[in-house]
């Protein structure tokens, strides 16, 4: 089971809305637990004046979503306030899902030698959020990312099931979070090379207009797998197959040296520290 609240703003955003938000972010939960969504609740905080095109598109995003994953939504309720008490929509989702028999996802089964892979290029959804709220325009539209990732998850479990050891969506703090997260789990060090991360060019772009490290940046739609070696190759040729996965990649490790750090080497050869982001770099990004 795993509940969320989502408050992103603004409510519209490239590549999806609230609505699909608050689905996907639920699924997705349960996803990195090795879980099948099957049922979710829903409920709505609407702000008195909400025009109702609007909340009638997030409801039709929210079917779509739902229909995409395959989850049915079996309750909820909606509540009222005043204006300018709300800022136009919350949306709380609770998922309950079914754990594949394969599945073993735990920070305790990493170890030395596990390579960890990346699903996607990063940074695509804070920086649509930013786009937004900061009225930056770009040559091509840049879109938030979000997906449901529980068909992709619960094939990889099919195929190898015990050898993906750990799974996390790099959401809040974005990838540099998450790798410190699970080195402190694992209680090992993690090897990265920037080389092996994708960023879009105009991620990158506005990344370094914002003065942001795509690193640190939230995403949606995106996750990090810790894989036993053996396995490595096959299950990022699987990602690739996957119609949102052409830009998978191997970016590093787990390793005996440096225990709790996070160790990138740089583009130009040289090694730094990835530390945990203090803080949160963007509120309310979902």
């Amino acid at each position: 089971m795993s509940t969320d609240t989502y408050v992103v703003s603004p409510v519209f955003f490239g590549g999806g809305n609230i609505g699909d938000l608050a689905i996907n972010g639920t699924i997705n939960d349960l996803a990195m637990c090795g879980a099948a969504a099957k049922y979710l609740t829903l409920g709505f905080v609407l702000e008195e004046g909400l025009k109702m095109t609007e909340f009638w598109d997030i409801l039709l995003s929210i079917k779509a979503a739902c229909e995409a994953a395959g989850v049915n939504i079996v309750t909820g309720d909606t509540k009222v306030v005043e204006r300018g008490k709300g800022d136009k929509i919350f949306i709380n989702t609770t998922g309950i899902g079914i754990v594949h028999p394969k599945a073993n996802i735990d920070a305790d089964n990493i170890k030395a030698g596990d390579k960890i892979i990346l699903s996607g290029p990063l940074a695509r959804h804070g920086i649509t959020i930013m786009s937004h709220r900061q009225g930056l325009q770009f040559e091509s539209t840049i879109s938030s990312g979000t997906r449901p990732l529980n068909k992709i998850v619960l094939s990889l479990l099919d195929e190898f099931g015990e050898k993906i050891h750990f799974l996390r969506d790099p959401t809040r703090g974005g990838l540099a979070t998450v790798l410190n997260e699970i080195a402190a789990g694992a209680k090992l060090g993690i090897d990265i090379a920037q080389k092996n991360m994708s960023v879009e060019e105009e991620v990158s772009g506005a990344c370094e207009m914002l003065g942001l490290d795509p690193m640190y940046v939230a995403n949606e739609g995106l996750f990090v797998a810790v894989v036993d070696h053996s396995v490595a190759d096959a299950v990022l040729d699987r990602l690739n197959e996957w119609e949102h996965g052409e830009m998978a990649s191997i970016i590093g490790e787990m390793t005996i040296d440096h225990p709790r750090q996070v160790i990138m080497k740089s583009l130009i050869g040289g090694r730094r520290v990835v530390n945990m982001l203090p803080g949160e770099q963007l509120p309310r990004i979902c």
